[in-house]
């Protein structure tokens, strides 16, 4: 897999990107581990919850599932969409310019994307957003390439889509994506409005089929919305590095922190 920008929240032509196909997006991106879910409803005082850059709804319908009353904020219209059609209350805005229209909550969650929010604005909006005692929660997965197929992608990368502001993790990508969490961890301590905030991480696995794994891969950022030719080329060269079925090891990080 490849990494992040250094700075998410400023890459707004990557944050949008995700929205070519929001289909392929919903049927590859797996579901949150139970447990995050579980601890989530059971930390905020009530069911009134704000879902954060919400996507095609796969944390929302969760929420939903677990008896929570969820309002989508989503700055894409073509996810927005998509998520809607599930049935999810979506309001479309990026969270910083977003109006709660006087409404509080009981808890905040983003789903594999508060990262592209500001983390200190995001912190301070939530704070306003919240009841005393809500609880903001940014959840995240990433995922581990094998190896070898980890160099095929990167190869491909660097000969068809060069200019992509991605580059290949030099160390494990599951314990670097903790970054994620810290920065937002920073953003909430400079609100003074949080308890401190608590990072945990969940480890499992899911196992792909090639055709599956290839779908999953095109949906990360900036290969979302690469030229046709490019992505073609990119996935050839991953193909060539695929022999049958892939079991891909994720860590899934959480953050959670009580609005005092």
């Amino acid at each position: 897999m490849v990494t992040l920008p250094s700075q998410p929240h400023r890459a707004r032509s990557v944050a949008e990107s995700f929205g070519v196909d929001p289909g392929r997006y919903d049927r590859s991106r797996p579901p949150y581990p139970d447990a995050l879910i579980e601890h989530i409803v059971a930390a905020a005082p009530g069911p009134a919850f704000i879902d954060v850059g919400c996507g095609t709804g796969i944390a929302a319908r969760q929420f939903r599932a677990a008896g929570c009353r969820v309002v989508g904020v989503e700055p894409d219209p073509r996810m927005a969409g998509f998520a809607r059609a599930t049935g999810v209350d979506v309001e479309v805005a990026t969270f910083e310019t977003w109006e709660p229209a006087g409404r509080n909550f009981d808890a905040i969650v983003s789903g594999t994307a508060w990262h592209w929010v500001d983390p200190v604005a995001g912190a301070a909006k939530a704070a306003e957003i919240l009841r005393p005692g809500g609880v903001l929660a940014p959840f995240g997965h990433v995922y581990e390439l094998p190896s070898p197929i980890a160099a095929a992608l990167a190869a491909g990368l660097r000969r068809a889509a060069p200019n992509l502001p991605y580059r290949q993790p030099t160390g494990s990508i599951l314990d670097g994506y903790r970054a994620l969490y810290d920065r937002a961890a920073e953003g909430v301590r400079a609100s003074g409005c949080f308890a401190e905030p608590e990072i945990r991480r969940y480890d499992w696995q899911r196992t792909y089929a090639p055709n599956e794994l290839l779908e999953l891969i095109t949906t990360s950022g900036g290969l979302a919305s690469a030229p046709p030719d490019a992505l073609a080329e990119i996935l050839s060269t991953v193909t060539a590095a695929v022999d049958g079925d892939v079991t891909l090891t994720y860590a899934t990080w959480r953050l959670t922190a009580v609005r005092r």
